[in-house]
């Protein structure tokens, strides 16, 4: 079994032809790239070293340099002839920017979904059905289903789904799916009893049972899909490792060099480090625990040097302190719209919140909090306010998400030196439903990037894979035009938080790498950095954001060496 698994991967990873780490020169593009400041910069050939790093932007066209030797001393001989490039590509023209960095992802989570049940292209309760039966069908002899990406909203049914309607597509197999935000999870009747969980059964703090008739009706918010995570079986690790390597594949040909993953486990790590033994870990992963206990047996005392050339690193830790609009878990500072009497779910009392950041802080691990709601928002810039009196330097407290924001809230990211880590997609996902959860009132200070900007505020983007598609172009989309793919609304949804191309190109590369502290490694193409970069089919420097959309990765570099090619 495990030759057919290392057999599968490897039959995944086949090389393009490409040099190996060797001088190079790839001349005759249309460059565009972010300098140090995060201005636009242009060029005409991208001159590479042998380490795989940036050497030089070069204005035009490469020239070789004239050999023009001194004449030696009596008795010395000559120098020799410096040694030529090992490379030199013509782009013809084509546009080149730099690698594109995921500032919030879910690695191991993107890969699971690639080769478990995904349900997140259903559009209605019928689909699912057809869908999960199907899977069952195609999938004889297991003893769970397990699968992510439902998503109620988009159902349109109004509500959760309920056990009986998943034991209409499935009920003798135990069946276990998570939200497509991966804060909720349906399970069938037989689920349920696998798991021992009755009409008696509490959730424990920061979660929810949906109830139906006084029995749990088949949906566990937040913390309380642990009474049922806890009997699912694990993924084996040869499963993990084909997993990461088809999310490698797909990351790749959309132009994702990078990615911050955000909630590493003990055995994701384990399986970061085989690929990369295997010399199998092409891109670029910035590595967040998942809570303490993970990065300790993660790093132990401190963060983990940078691994395996610049492609690995662990160096913080991520906590979870609410839930997820869709789910209603976000922490609210006032009721829902929607649902009176509900405001949340916050999983991490005040005390211990700031007791884990400490802890993490006083052995120089960054720390990111997952906050969506206002009152999430709220309670971690106040922690990070008073921790910023214990612990001085440079931190780069993490805020992931940022969504809901209280207005007077905004202004205090900037002074308090912590990082808006953004993704753009949930906006365009987001917005209906966010208007019918809180109301247009509430919304002033929601998914707030040009506010941020105009406050200094670090703007790092990313996608939160696998909740929506990792495709930074549709991300960069977003963030110029405030649209959703069908251009809706028109003009954009609070289109004052819009932000320019610059912007956007530089929230998901230079902004990227210093919210992971990266930018020394890579980011920006500037010379001493290594050399990831794209080879793409349009000029988005000049293109409308819905011609961005559709933007295709022709070829992807890392470190200086091909390692996509679009149809290959």
């Amino acid at each position: 079994m495990r030759a057919f698994a290392l057999a599968a991967i490897a039959a995944l990873t086949l090389p393009c032809a490409v040099p190996a780490h060797a001088s190079g020169v790839i001349d005759n593009v249309n460059g565009i790239a972010i300098d140090a400041n995060g201005r636009l910069v242009r060029f005409g050939a991208l001159l590479v070293d042998d380490a795989g790093k940036v050497e030089k932007l070069i204005q035009g066209r490469y020239q070789e340099p004239e050999y023009k030797p001194k004449k030696p001393k009596k008795g010395q001989p000559w120098p020799e002839r410096p040694k030529g490039l090992s490379f030199r590509m013509d782009a013809g023209g084509k546009t080149l920017i730099p690698g594109l960095i995921d500032a919030h992802g879910h690695v191991m989570g993107y890969g699971l979904a690639l080769v478990t049940l995904d349900l997140s292209d259903t559009r209605s309760l019928a689909q699912a059905q057809a869908k999960i039966r199907a899977y069952v069908e195609a999938n004889p002899g297991r003893k769970w289903i397990v699968g992510t990406g439902w998503n109620q909203e988009i159902w349109g049914l109004g509500r959760f789904p309920t056990a009986a309607e998943l034991d209409a597509a499935e009920s003798e197999i135990p069946v276990w799916l998570e939200r497509v935000d991966g804060h909720a999870g349906w399970a069938n009747s037989a689920a349920i009893r696998a798991a021992g969980v009755t009409a008696a059964s509490k959730a424990p703090m920061g979660g929810r049972i949906e109830m139906a008739a006084g029995r749990p009706a088949g949906v566990f918010v937040d913390k309380a899909m642990d009474l049922v995570a806890r009997v699912v079986p694990a993924p084996a690790p040869k499963d993990r490792d084909i997993a990461l390597e088809k999310a490698q594949r797909a990351l790749l040909s959309m132009g994702v060099t990078g990615i911050t993953d955000m909630g590493t486990s003990i055995q994701d790590w384990q399986a970061f480090r085989r690929s990369a033994d295997r010399g199998a870990l092409r891109v670029r992963i910035m590595s967040y625990a998942a809570g303490l206990d993970n990065m300790v047996l993660i790093a132990g005392p401190e963060p983990t040097p940078w691994l395996y050339d610049d492609h690995l690193r662990m160096g913080g830790i991520k906590l979870l302190l609410d839930g997820a609009l869709g789910s209603r878990g976000a922490w609210l500072r006032a009721d829902y719209a929607d649902a009176p009497g509900q405001r949340g779910l916050p999983m991490i009392p005040d005390t211990q919140l700031r007791n884990i950041m400490s802890r993490a802080a006083m052995d120089n691990f960054q720390v990111a909090v997952h906050a969506i709601g206002d009152a999430a928002n709220h309670d971690v810039l106040n922690a990070i306010e008073e921790l910023n009196d214990t612990y001085k330097g440079d931190r780069r407290w993490r805020i992931e998400h940022a969504q809901i924001i209280d207005p007077a809230d905004l202004p205090r990211f900037g002074p308090l030196g912590a990082i808006a880590s953004m993704q753009p997609v949930h906006e365009a996902s987001d917005w209906r439903m966010a208007t019918a959860r809180m109301g247009e009132a509430r919304l002033k200070g929601a998914y707030a990037w040009k506010t941020m900007l105009d406050n200094r505020v670090p703007l790092a983007f990313g996608s939160d894979v696998p909740v929506e598609s990792p495709n930074p172009f549709a991300g960069i989309a977003v963030a110029m035009s405030r649209e959703d793919g069908k251009g809706e609304p028109a003009g954009g949804w609070m289109p004052e938080q819009k932000v320019s191309f610059e912007a956007a190109l530089d929230g998901f590369t230079r902004q990227a790498a210093y919210a992971g502290f990266a930018e020394k490694q890579f980011g920006s193409l500037v010379p001493g950095q290594r050399a990831d970069f794209l080879l793409i089919d349009r000029d988005i420097s000049t293109a409308r954001p819905s011609d961005i959309r559709q933007t295709q990765v022709l070829e992807t570099w890392i470190g200086g060496k091909r390692v996509y090619v679009k149809g290959q």
